[in-house]
């Protein structure tokens, strides 16, 4: 992850869950079981060159494992 998250993932929406996530069998392995579901959300977020910007982010997330593989999709401003 090459930048921060400044403030709070607002509009957070699931993307999808289950067998709907092509990841899965290596979130398993990497993570642990957990019922694991691909998200989607908006903040700002802080880049290395210090520039603050507002991203789409995408993120892997299970109940008990949390947030893992944070990925900014694209700037929306």
């Amino acid at each position: 992850m090459n930048f921060e998250i400044v403030d709070e993932i607002t509009e957070i929406e699931t993307i999808a869950r289950g067998s709907g996530i092509r990841n899965r069998d290596r979130l398993h392995r990497k993570y642990g079981q957990g019922n694991w579901r691909k998200m989607k959300g908006l903040a700002h977020i802080r880049l290395t060159n210090g520039r603050v910007r507002f991203a789409e982010l995408h993120w892997y997330e299970a109940h008990g494992i949390g947030k893992k593989e944070i990925k900014r999709k694209r700037y929306l401003e």
